[in-house]
């Protein structure tokens, strides 16, 4: 399976205890709304698949998680630092009024005048606005989501349009 089929929930932050559990950030906010009894880690830029023991979540944004055939915690070290996806086809769909901007998330953006610039492949919280993350010409770029910036949203396609500040990509790209 391909990072393209799927949507990340989370990050294996560390192991718990010595039986192999992991101990995850779990930043999908709908995670209780998906039904699954396998996930996917990332290692060396590919999904490895696991089935999935046990999957609680004690409080919120944490989850406790048993991997099948990881029984010890010299199985699941390797696992830690690494994110966690689940296929887009059990990724529950949205109603239209409950779309956040952090929702922009895997979405491609197309600036105005530039075209195309990529996937969004990060949303970072400032204290003011979001920031999202894409990498144009190989390399990272950032630009704010606000309102003076995004001038569309098309759901269905998962894009998301823009006209940036003149300039901006410049920064990026000298």
């Amino acid at each position: 399976m391909k990072i393209e089929d799927c949507f990340r929930i989370g990050t294996v932050t560390k192991t718990r205890g010595l039986k192999g559990e992991l101990q995850a950030f779990i930043d999908f906010a709908e995670i209780g709304k998906v039904n699954f009894d396998a996930l996917f880690i990332t290692s060396g830029g590919k999904l490895i698949p696991y089935f999935v023991e046990s999957f609680k979540m004690p409080q919120k944004n944490i989850a406790y998680i048993y991997l099948e055939d990881v029984d010890h915690i010299d199985k699941a070290t390797p696992l830690a630092k690494k994110d966690i996806y689940l296929p887009n086809k059990i990724k529950p769909v949205k109603d239209e009024n409950d779309f956040t901007l952090r929702d922009l998330m895997g979405f491609t953006a197309i600036d105005e005048d530039e075209g195309e610039l990529g996937r969004i492949i990060e949303i970072q919280e400032l204290p003011q606005q979001l920031i999202a993350t894409v990498v144009y010409k190989d390399r990272e770029v950032l630009f704010p989501l606000s309102e003076g910036i995004i001038t569309g949203i098309d759901i269905v396609k998962e894009v998301v349009y823009v006209d940036l500040p003149e300039g901006l990509l410049d920064i990026y790209l000298d």
